[in-house]
């Protein structure tokens, strides 16, 4: 039984449509792949300027002529309410709604349609396919967060079961809690592993310490997926040798789907059939292949809400051996997340403040931006970006959600800010630590 796929129709995502369209998508020759995207383009554009007042509003009320004058789209543009931002004919009930991790600093919440939203899984499990995996059968080893509120828990659990996936709690990363995960290893017969780059980091450093390669233990191991925070060399060589399986790095954002993903030939491949991908500069001039700038996405089938020419806040390079059907994604710039050390030991990676943000966000757009230092064992700093000061109700309530993921007895400032520093690259680093 092909339990994930039909627990998408279930839920009313036409999985199988999406798979025939992607097959479709993909059987166009690279002759005609420009015909294709030109015309995907001005599709969107058009159907957004028609049925969205938002993106009226946001295009100035002029009429699209040409792609090099349609703006710029960044994440703060969308920190509204999200019934501001859908187009006619969508709303709450009738879309898949999701919220931004805030790594870069702007979380927000998002809407995709119910078909571009199948379209995201269709793309993920095609390229799971390069590997011999498959979404309706293959058993993940799923190195995640999950939300503690008991809605949440229970409803990803259940996601977890019908896509075949056992997750680790990667809030606690102790040696002793690593030894209960390779047990798991031991007992049951994971085909990949697939989760943040630092928590699966930690679990390699763990194995090599015990002199432990982990396709020895687990034989049924395929396969590696880091995904979310910054993939370095080193670290890629360590995976490969303490799990005996190949690595590979998955580039993707929650508001879009899938980005990137290397193909078996250790090309970044960018997801050319429901993606249009560029680079520009400081002043929003397109590059050239092998230059570097700002990488800017447009999302050719999302009619919910629009992502045309948004800049994802990534800074990247497109190799000179892209072409419009395979762009290449030759560098990856930031994401890059340290990892928390609390006064009991306890170790946790730097994303684990996304799902602390993601459990006091609300639609409502008050904290624009936010960074979180930790500036002594026990200690963490909030800066953050809003109209007005935060109430002492909603300290409280970030103060509850930090004992919840974290541990009790931290104490917590808050300083609140107009503005924050960002980097050269004009990128925020979301977690820091200052000692």
């Amino acid at each position: 039984m092909n339990w994930f796929s039909l627990s998408l129709q279930l839920n009313r995502f036409p999985i199988n449509r999406a798979k025939n369209a992607l097959t479709e998508i993909q059987r166009i020759p690279e002759a005609k792949y420009a015909d294709y995207v030109e015309r995907k383009k001005k599709e969107i554009v058009n159907y957004h300027l028609k049925n969205t007042a938002f993106y009226r509003d946001f295009f100035s009320g002029k009429e699209f002529t040409r792609w090099e004058d349609v703006p710029i789209m960044k994440k703060a543009d969308l920190q509204r309410p999200l019934e501001e931002r859908f187009s006619r004919g969508y709303n709450s009930k009738n879309v898949y709604v999701g919220k931004t991790s805030g790594s870069s600093g702007h979380p927000f919440i998002f809407a995709k349609d119910r078909f571009c939203h199948a379209l995201s899984w269709a793309e993920f499990n095609d390229r799971y396919q390069w590997y011999g995996l498959d979404l309706d059968r293959s058993v993940q080893a799923r190195f995640y967060g999950i939300p503690l509120d008991r809605f949440g828990y229970f409803k990803e659990r259940l996601k977890d079961r019908f896509g075949f996936r056992y997750r680790f709690p990667i809030f606690d990363l102790s040696e002793e809690k690593m030894e209960e995960f390779l047990i798991d290893f031991q007992k049951k017969k994971f085909d990949y592993v697939n989760g943040y780059t630092s928590s699966i980091v930690l679990f390699a450093k763990f194995l090599q310490k015990k002199g432990i390669v982990l396709k020895e233990i687990c034989t049924n191991l395929k396969l590696c997926i880091v995904t979310s925070e910054m993939f370095f060399e080193e670290d890629k060589k360590l995976l490969e040798k303490q799990f005996g399986v190949p690595v590979v790095n998955e580039y993707g954002a929650s508001e879009l789907g899938l980005l990137a993903f290397q193909n078996p030939e250790k090309e970044w491949v960018f997801n050319s059939e429901t993606m249009y991908v560029e680079v520009v500069d400081k002043d929003d001039k397109v590059l050239p292949f092998g230059e570097q700038g700002r990488i800017v996405i447009t999302s050719l089938y999302n009619r919910a809400q629009p992502f045309i020419r948004y800049d994802i806040g990534d800074t990247g390079t497109l190799s000179e051996e892209s072409t419009l059907k395979k762009p290449i994604l030759k560098e990856l710039l930031g994401r890059t997340n340290d990892v928390a050390v609390l006064p009991s030991g306890k170790v946790v990676p730097g994303l684990t403040f996304y799902y602390v943000t993601k459990s006091v966000i609300e639609n409502d757009s008050q904290i624009k931006e936010f960074i979180v230092q930790q500036t002594a064992p026990g200690s963490f700093k909030i800066i953050y970006v809003s109209e007005k000061e935060l109430s002492s109700e909603k300290r409280k309530k970030i103060t509850s959600a930090m004992a919840l993921y974290l541990e009790d007895g931290l104490d917590l400032e808050f300083e609140h800010k107009q503005t924050l520093n960002r980097s050269k690259r004009g990128k925020l680093k979301q977690f820091e630590v200052l000692f």
